[in-house]
């Protein structure tokens, strides 16, 4: 199960909850029961691997900047 982070409306506080990918994105919070709502963040993405751009669906044309060749 995902790791979701919370912020409550009232007091401010920042949690983590265990969730499953069906269940609501509201919480109550911990501190105060009031009413938490789910934070959303940035997902860092990480491209490993050599020649990377090798495999990419362009051919040996765009090697060189241009399609004409004189």
């Amino acid at each position: 199960m995902p790791t979701y982070q919370y912020q409550c409306l009232n007091c401010k506080l920042q949690f983590e909850l265990r969730q499953s990918f069906h269940d609501k994105p509201v919480a109550d919070c911990p501190s105060c029961c009031g009413i938490a709502r789910r934070l959303f963040s940035a997902v860092p993405i990480l491209f490993k691997g050599p020649g990377f751009y090798v495999t990419d669906s362009r051919g040996d044309k765009g090697k060189d900047g241009g399609g004409n060749e004189s």
